[in-house]
């Protein structure tokens, strides 16, 4: 099966048939009591292989994250730190609000939302996420905004971005 919407426009899967019990319904039954007796008898497994998967692209061999104050690249040399606003630039978050036709790059006014929930981990524990936005005048080109959480350990910090609870591969940075 191909098909889906949204971010999973496109996804490549399957669909089965679990059937878990039999009920035989009355047509006499109160319609408001069949979810109380347990509803249908049919239950559907979605096995779905999305074809893109969040990835934050490299700038200069490094990862693209960068201090939001004034873009300038999170390394060894200039750490990022806890609590601060970072913004990272990924590819494969899916489609926007308002909508971009394929192959079109986002605009610069309105800022071009991502409708799929965007989560951010930083050491595995939950970042704040402030902004996740098509890059105006880049096709499939998205900044994520978000907060590094303030009890981060100093030393490198492996940062991940899900977008429709689709996992990217985590990359490294450095927290003073």
């Amino acid at each position: 099966m191909i098909g889906g919407t949204g971010a999973f426009l496109g996804a490549r899967g399957q669909v089965g048939n679990a059937v878990t019990a039999f009920r035989v319904a009355s047509i006499s039954e109160d319609p408001a009591n069949r979810r109380i007796n347990g509803g249908g008898p049919k239950r559907a497994i979605i096995h779905l292989v999305p074809l893109f998967r969040p990835e934050v692209t490299l700038t200069q061999g490094v990862p693209a994250v960068t201090h939001s104050s004034d873009f300038s690249l999170v390394t060894a040399t200039k750490p990022a730190a806890a609590g601060e606003v970072l913004s990272v630039f990924m590819t494969g978050l899916g489609p926007t609000e308002p909508g971009v036709d394929p192959g079109q790059p986002f605009p610069a006014s309105p800022a071009a939302v991502v409708n799929s929930p965007v989560e951010v981990t930083v050491n595995g524990k939950s970042a704040e996420v402030l902004a996740a936005v098509g890059f105006p005048g880049t096709v499939d080109g998205y900044q994520v905004n978000f907060r590094v959480p303030s009890d981060t350990a100093k030393g490198t910090a492996t940062i991940q971005v899900s977008a429709a609870w689709i996992p990217g591969p985590p990359v490294s940075i450095t927290v003073q």
